[in-house]
Protein backbone atom coordinates (compact mmCIF):
# COMPACT_ATOMS: atom_id res chain seq x y z
CA UNK A 1 0.00 0.00 0.00
CA UNK A 2 2.07 3.22 -1.14
CA UNK A 3 3.06 5.66 2.02
CA UNK A 4 1.66 8.85 2.48
CA UNK A 5 4.38 10.67 4.12
CA UNK A 6 4.53 13.77 6.16
CA UNK A 7 6.31 16.76 4.56
CA UNK A 8 8.66 19.20 6.34
CA UNK A 9 10.12 21.79 4.89
CA UNK A 10 13.63 23.99 5.67
CA UNK A 11 15.52 25.32 6.62
CA UNK A 12 16.75 22.39 8.06
CA UNK A 13 18.33 22.31 12.04
CA UNK A 14 21.64 20.38 12.50
CA UNK A 15 19.63 17.12 13.95
CA UNK A 16 17.29 16.83 10.41
CA UNK A 17 20.87 17.38 7.93
CA UNK A 18 22.32 14.49 9.77
CA UNK A 19 19.59 12.33 9.25
CA UNK A 20 19.28 13.45 5.28
CA UNK A 21 23.18 12.68 5.31
CA UNK A 22 22.14 9.11 6.96
CA UNK A 23 19.96 8.86 4.08
CA UNK A 24 21.94 9.72 1.53
CA UNK A 25 24.92 7.47 3.05
CA UNK A 26 22.21 4.35 2.95
CA UNK A 27 21.09 5.06 -0.63
CA UNK A 28 24.85 5.17 -1.81
CA UNK A 29 25.79 1.73 0.01
CA UNK A 30 22.53 0.59 -1.96
CA UNK A 31 22.82 1.64 -5.13
CA UNK A 32 26.63 1.86 -5.37
CA UNK A 33 26.51 5.69 -6.39
CA UNK A 34 25.32 8.78 -4.18
CA UNK A 35 22.15 10.44 -4.74
CA UNK A 36 22.83 13.82 -3.98
CA UNK A 37 25.77 16.06 -5.57
CA UNK A 38 28.07 17.69 -3.24
CA UNK A 39 26.43 21.22 -3.78
CA UNK A 40 23.09 19.91 -1.88
CA UNK A 41 24.60 18.21 0.74
CA UNK A 42 26.82 21.71 1.28
CA UNK A 43 23.49 23.58 1.10
CA UNK A 44 21.64 21.65 3.69
CA UNK A 45 21.98 24.58 6.36
CA UNK A 46 21.06 27.50 3.60
CA UNK A 47 18.01 29.19 4.56
CA UNK A 48 17.61 31.41 1.16
CA UNK A 49 14.32 32.29 -0.74
CA UNK A 50 15.39 30.52 -3.58
CA UNK A 51 16.30 27.20 -1.99
CA UNK A 52 13.63 24.61 -1.03
CA UNK A 53 14.00 21.83 1.31
CA UNK A 54 11.47 19.11 1.90
CA UNK A 55 11.96 16.01 3.89
CA UNK A 56 9.53 13.26 4.23
CA UNK A 57 8.87 11.28 7.60
CA UNK A 58 6.85 8.22 7.79
CA UNK A 59 4.48 7.75 10.89
CA UNK A 60 7.28 7.09 13.38
CA UNK A 61 9.20 10.17 12.48
CA UNK A 62 12.13 8.63 10.43
CA UNK A 63 13.28 10.50 7.57
CA UNK A 64 12.57 8.43 4.45
CA UNK A 65 12.72 10.89 1.76
CA UNK A 66 14.84 14.01 1.16
CA UNK A 67 14.29 17.11 -1.79
CA UNK A 68 15.85 20.28 -2.75
CA UNK A 69 14.72 22.36 -5.01
CA UNK A 70 16.76 25.06 -6.24
CA UNK A 71 15.59 28.43 -8.32
CA UNK A 72 18.78 30.87 -8.64
CA UNK A 73 19.44 30.02 -12.03
CA UNK A 74 17.40 30.79 -15.49
CA UNK A 75 15.35 26.90 -14.65
CA UNK A 76 14.42 25.23 -11.46
CA UNK A 77 16.85 22.22 -10.62
CA UNK A 78 16.15 19.57 -8.12
CA UNK A 79 17.92 16.30 -6.47
CA UNK A 80 15.59 13.80 -4.22
CA UNK A 81 16.78 10.47 -2.62
CA UNK A 82 14.50 7.89 -1.26
CA UNK A 83 15.53 4.95 1.39
CA UNK A 84 15.85 2.54 -0.04
CA UNK A 85 13.38 0.04 2.34
CA UNK A 86 10.78 2.47 1.57
CA UNK A 87 10.93 2.17 -2.46
CA UNK A 88 7.89 1.61 -4.48
CA UNK A 89 5.60 3.05 -1.69
CA UNK A 90 4.70 6.76 -3.74
CA UNK A 91 7.37 8.40 -1.86
CA UNK A 92 9.51 9.87 -4.85
CA UNK A 93 6.40 10.51 -6.35
CA UNK A 94 5.34 12.87 -3.96
CA UNK A 95 8.90 14.76 -3.78
CA UNK A 96 8.72 15.09 -7.35
CA UNK A 97 4.97 16.73 -7.11
CA UNK A 98 6.10 18.68 -4.16
CA UNK A 99 9.13 20.05 -6.30
CA UNK A 100 7.11 20.73 -9.20
CA UNK A 101 5.11 22.85 -7.58
CA UNK A 102 7.67 24.64 -5.85
CA UNK A 103 9.18 25.40 -9.17
CA UNK A 104 6.09 26.71 -10.40
CA UNK A 105 5.34 28.70 -7.35
CA UNK A 106 7.62 29.14 -4.71
CA UNK A 107 6.44 28.20 -1.06
CA UNK A 108 8.80 30.43 0.66
CA UNK A 109 9.18 33.63 -1.67
CA UNK A 110 6.92 35.49 -3.35
CA UNK A 111 9.61 36.78 -5.78
CA UNK A 112 8.19 37.14 -9.28
CA UNK A 113 11.77 36.13 -10.88
CA UNK A 114 11.26 32.60 -9.10
CA UNK A 115 7.92 31.41 -10.21
CA UNK A 116 6.62 29.51 -13.12
CA UNK A 117 10.15 27.74 -13.85
CA UNK A 118 10.41 24.60 -15.73
CA UNK A 119 11.79 22.00 -13.72
CA UNK A 120 15.15 19.69 -14.19
CA UNK A 121 15.48 17.20 -12.04
CA UNK A 122 19.13 15.16 -11.50
CA UNK A 123 19.35 11.31 -11.68
CA UNK A 124 22.71 10.24 -10.39
CA UNK A 125 23.90 6.91 -11.89
CA UNK A 126 20.62 7.38 -14.31
CA UNK A 127 19.12 3.87 -12.05
CA UNK A 128 16.31 1.93 -13.41
CA UNK A 129 14.04 3.24 -10.75
CA UNK A 130 14.71 6.83 -11.32
CA UNK A 131 14.28 6.24 -15.30
CA UNK A 132 10.82 4.81 -14.10
CA UNK A 133 10.10 7.55 -11.95
CA UNK A 134 10.71 10.19 -14.79
CA UNK A 135 8.82 8.34 -18.01
CA UNK A 136 5.86 8.08 -15.36
CA UNK A 137 5.66 11.76 -15.02
CA UNK A 138 7.17 12.66 -18.44
CA UNK A 139 10.13 13.64 -18.38
CA UNK A 140 12.67 12.85 -20.99
CA UNK A 141 16.61 13.50 -20.85
CA UNK A 142 17.91 16.60 -20.80
CA UNK A 143 21.35 16.94 -20.38
CA UNK A 144 23.95 14.17 -19.91
CA UNK A 145 27.45 14.96 -17.15
CA UNK A 146 29.92 12.73 -17.77
CA UNK A 147 32.35 10.75 -15.03
CA UNK A 148 35.24 10.19 -17.07
CA UNK A 149 38.41 8.36 -15.51
CA UNK A 150 42.36 7.09 -16.40
CA UNK A 151 44.17 5.45 -14.76
CA UNK A 152 47.44 7.59 -13.25
CA UNK A 153 51.47 5.67 -13.06
CA UNK A 154 54.75 6.99 -11.90
CA UNK A 155 55.13 8.71 -15.55
CA UNK A 156 52.67 11.18 -14.83
CA UNK A 157 54.20 11.50 -11.49
CA UNK A 158 57.61 12.07 -13.70
CA UNK A 159 55.90 14.93 -15.13
CA UNK A 160 57.26 18.25 -15.49
CA UNK A 161 54.96 21.59 -15.21
CA UNK A 162 54.18 21.91 -19.06
CA UNK A 163 56.05 25.18 -19.93
CA UNK A 164 53.88 27.91 -20.96
CA UNK A 165 55.95 30.87 -22.50
CA UNK A 166 55.33 34.06 -20.21
CA UNK A 167 52.87 32.64 -17.97
CA UNK A 168 53.40 31.36 -14.47
CA UNK A 169 52.12 28.55 -12.00
CA UNK A 170 51.47 28.92 -8.24
CA UNK A 171 49.05 27.56 -5.85
CA UNK A 172 46.44 29.21 -4.44
CA UNK A 173 46.39 31.35 -1.17
CA UNK A 174 43.19 30.91 0.53
CA UNK A 175 41.64 34.43 1.52
CA UNK A 176 44.24 36.20 -0.67
CA UNK A 177 42.54 34.65 -4.05
CA UNK A 178 39.33 33.82 -2.65
CA UNK A 179 37.43 37.14 -4.85
CA UNK A 180 40.09 36.92 -7.94
CA UNK A 181 39.00 33.57 -8.07
CA UNK A 182 35.23 33.86 -7.89
CA UNK A 183 35.33 36.55 -11.04
CA UNK A 184 37.99 33.63 -12.62
CA UNK A 185 35.46 30.76 -12.39
CA UNK A 186 32.21 33.08 -13.18
CA UNK A 187 33.85 34.22 -16.59
CA UNK A 188 35.00 30.70 -17.57
CA UNK A 189 32.07 29.12 -16.80
CA UNK A 190 29.48 31.96 -17.69
CA UNK A 191 27.31 29.32 -19.63
CA UNK A 192 27.05 26.73 -17.32
CA UNK A 193 23.93 26.71 -14.85
CA UNK A 194 25.84 25.37 -11.67
CA UNK A 195 29.91 25.90 -11.58
CA UNK A 196 29.43 29.51 -12.91
CA UNK A 197 27.51 30.63 -10.13
CA UNK A 198 29.75 29.86 -7.11
CA UNK A 199 29.85 32.81 -4.90
CA UNK A 200 32.81 33.30 -2.45
CA UNK A 201 30.73 31.59 0.08
CA UNK A 202 30.23 28.69 -1.87
CA UNK A 203 34.04 28.82 -2.02
CA UNK A 204 34.43 29.12 1.67
CA UNK A 205 31.98 25.89 2.42
CA UNK A 206 34.72 23.86 0.11
CA UNK A 207 37.61 25.32 1.94
CA UNK A 208 36.45 24.06 5.44
CA UNK A 209 35.20 20.11 3.72
CA UNK A 210 38.03 17.80 5.19
CA UNK A 211 39.13 16.82 1.45
CA UNK A 212 40.39 20.72 0.66
CA UNK A 213 44.26 21.42 -0.36
CA UNK A 214 45.23 24.36 -1.50
CA UNK A 215 48.45 22.53 -2.43
CA UNK A 216 46.20 20.63 -4.97
CA UNK A 217 44.75 24.06 -6.61
CA UNK A 218 46.89 25.97 -8.93
CA UNK A 219 46.38 29.45 -10.56
CA UNK A 220 48.34 30.43 -13.76
CA UNK A 221 49.01 34.07 -14.59
CA UNK A 222 50.15 36.20 -16.56
CA UNK A 223 54.37 36.53 -15.94
CA UNK A 224 54.82 39.94 -16.86
CA UNK A 225 51.62 41.32 -14.65
CA UNK A 226 51.76 38.84 -11.49
CA UNK A 227 49.26 41.49 -10.21
CA UNK A 228 46.46 41.26 -12.93
CA UNK A 229 43.52 38.67 -12.27
CA UNK A 230 44.90 35.14 -12.99
CA UNK A 231 44.14 33.50 -16.58
CA UNK A 232 43.18 30.32 -15.58
CA UNK A 233 42.67 27.04 -12.80
CA UNK A 234 43.10 24.09 -11.82
CA UNK A 235 41.54 22.23 -9.00
CA UNK A 236 41.99 18.92 -7.48
CA UNK A 237 40.27 16.97 -5.01
CA UNK A 238 41.17 13.82 -2.94
CA UNK A 239 38.94 12.71 -0.61
CA UNK A 240 40.16 12.02 3.21
CA UNK A 241 39.33 8.27 4.50
CA UNK A 242 41.11 4.87 3.76
CA UNK A 243 42.13 4.02 0.13
CA UNK A 244 39.83 2.68 -1.71
CA UNK A 245 39.84 2.09 -5.45
CA UNK A 246 36.42 2.07 -5.39
CA UNK A 247 35.80 -1.79 -5.16
CA UNK A 248 36.37 -2.56 -1.67
CA UNK A 249 39.52 -3.83 -2.08
CA UNK A 250 41.08 -1.23 0.08
CA UNK A 251 43.58 -0.76 -2.43
CA UNK A 252 44.53 2.55 -4.30
CA UNK A 253 43.27 5.98 -4.34
CA UNK A 254 40.79 8.07 -6.78
CA UNK A 255 41.82 11.51 -7.17
CA UNK A 256 39.63 14.36 -8.94
CA UNK A 257 39.96 16.92 -11.83
CA UNK A 258 37.35 18.82 -9.23
CA UNK A 259 37.08 21.68 -12.06
CA UNK A 260 39.11 23.54 -14.40
CA UNK A 261 38.65 26.73 -15.99
CA UNK A 262 40.46 29.53 -18.63
CA UNK A 263 39.46 33.04 -18.72
CA UNK A 264 37.91 33.91 -21.99
CA UNK A 265 41.14 36.43 -22.45
CA UNK A 266 43.55 33.26 -22.33
CA UNK A 267 41.29 31.31 -24.65
CA UNK A 268 43.47 29.05 -27.86
CA UNK A 269 46.97 29.28 -25.44
CA UNK A 270 46.31 25.15 -24.49
CA UNK A 271 45.85 26.11 -20.98
CA UNK A 272 43.18 23.53 -20.88
CA UNK A 273 45.43 20.92 -22.11
CA UNK A 274 48.88 22.18 -20.11
CA UNK A 275 46.22 22.34 -16.68
CA UNK A 276 45.03 18.74 -17.14
CA UNK A 277 48.24 17.39 -17.41
CA UNK A 278 49.37 19.75 -14.04
CA UNK A 279 46.31 18.07 -12.36
CA UNK A 280 47.19 14.58 -13.03
CA UNK A 281 50.63 15.03 -12.18
CA UNK A 282 49.61 16.34 -8.76
CA UNK A 283 47.40 13.36 -8.40
CA UNK A 284 50.28 10.91 -8.83
CA UNK A 285 52.62 12.45 -6.49
CA UNK A 286 49.93 12.70 -3.95
CA UNK A 287 48.99 8.97 -4.15
CA UNK A 288 46.57 8.48 -6.55
CA UNK A 289 46.46 5.16 -9.27
CA UNK A 290 43.00 6.45 -11.01
CA UNK A 291 41.88 9.99 -11.73
CA UNK A 292 37.81 11.24 -12.58
CA UNK A 293 36.37 14.63 -13.74
CA UNK A 294 32.86 15.12 -14.61
CA UNK A 295 32.08 17.01 -18.10
CA UNK A 296 28.98 17.51 -19.82
CA UNK A 297 27.88 15.18 -22.62
CA UNK A 298 27.70 18.12 -25.23
CA UNK A 299 31.20 19.94 -24.50
CA UNK A 300 32.86 18.76 -27.62
CA UNK A 301 36.33 20.77 -26.96
CA UNK A 302 36.75 19.87 -23.37
CA UNK A 303 35.57 16.10 -24.44
CA UNK A 304 38.21 16.41 -27.50
CA UNK A 305 41.11 17.79 -24.51
CA UNK A 306 40.38 14.74 -22.09
CA UNK A 307 40.25 12.01 -24.95
CA UNK A 308 43.33 13.28 -25.64
CA UNK A 309 44.93 13.53 -21.69
CA UNK A 310 43.38 9.47 -21.57
CA UNK A 311 39.86 9.56 -20.17
CA UNK A 312 37.57 7.08 -21.40
CA UNK A 313 33.36 6.86 -19.83
CA UNK A 314 33.09 5.22 -16.72
CA UNK A 315 29.70 6.75 -15.88
CA UNK A 316 27.04 9.23 -16.26
CA UNK A 317 24.27 11.60 -14.28
CA UNK A 318 21.94 12.88 -16.14
CA UNK A 319 18.82 15.39 -15.80
CA UNK A 320 15.25 15.31 -16.40
CA UNK A 321 12.86 17.85 -17.70
CA UNK A 322 9.96 17.60 -19.48
CA UNK A 323 9.55 18.72 -23.49
CA UNK A 324 8.88 22.26 -23.57
CA UNK A 325 5.41 22.73 -24.90
CA UNK A 326 5.08 23.51 -28.78
CA UNK A 327 4.05 27.43 -29.22
CA UNK A 328 0.61 28.12 -29.46
CA UNK A 329 -0.19 28.73 -33.18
Amino acid sequence: MPLTPSLSFGPLDPAAQDAVRALATAAEQHDGVAPLSEQPLLRLGTDADWLTHVVAQDGDGATVGYAQVDRGGDDASAELVVHPDHRRAGVGSVLLRTAERDARLPMFSGAPGQRGKPLRVWAHGDLPAARGLAAARGYEVARELLVLARTLGPEDAARDLPDLPGLTWRTVRPGADDEAWVRLNARAFADHPEQGRLTVDDLHDRQREPWFDPEGFFLVEDAGAPDAAPLGFLWTKVETGPLDDGGGTGEGRTGEIYAVGVSPDAQGRGLGRALTAVGLRHLARVGCDRAVLYVDGDNAAALATYAGAGFERAAADVQYARPAAPDAA
